[in-house]
């Protein structure tokens, strides 16, 4: 009878752990994931950009650079892209 209390205690702590390390390694993983999704709209909002400003001589080179900028900091990330190309 003790044996067999000791084995259930053992896989109950086991999953326990295994859901706090599960729940650990998961967070890393959705930051990641948020930062290439916001990467890929800033590489899109740079395309619209130099769509709308090719015709006014304002163009920014897409990389994953000036991607993860707009990407992370938004509009004030585009301005300030396109404040830096205008100089």
């Amino acid at each position: 009878m003790g044996l067999d209390l000791s084995v259930f205690l053992t896989y109950a702590g086991a999953i326990i752990l295994l859901f706090i390390f599960g729940k650990l390694f998961l967070w890393p993983l959705k930051i990641i994931l948020k930062l290439a999704v916001n990467s890929l709209i800033g590489g899109a909002a740079i395309l619209l950009i130099n769509i709308i400003g090719a015709e006014i001589g304002i163009i920014i080179p897409l990389n994953m650079l000036n991607a993860l900028i707009v990407g992370v900091l938004g509009l004030p990330g585009a301005i300030l892209l396109i404040v830096l190309t205008i100089l």
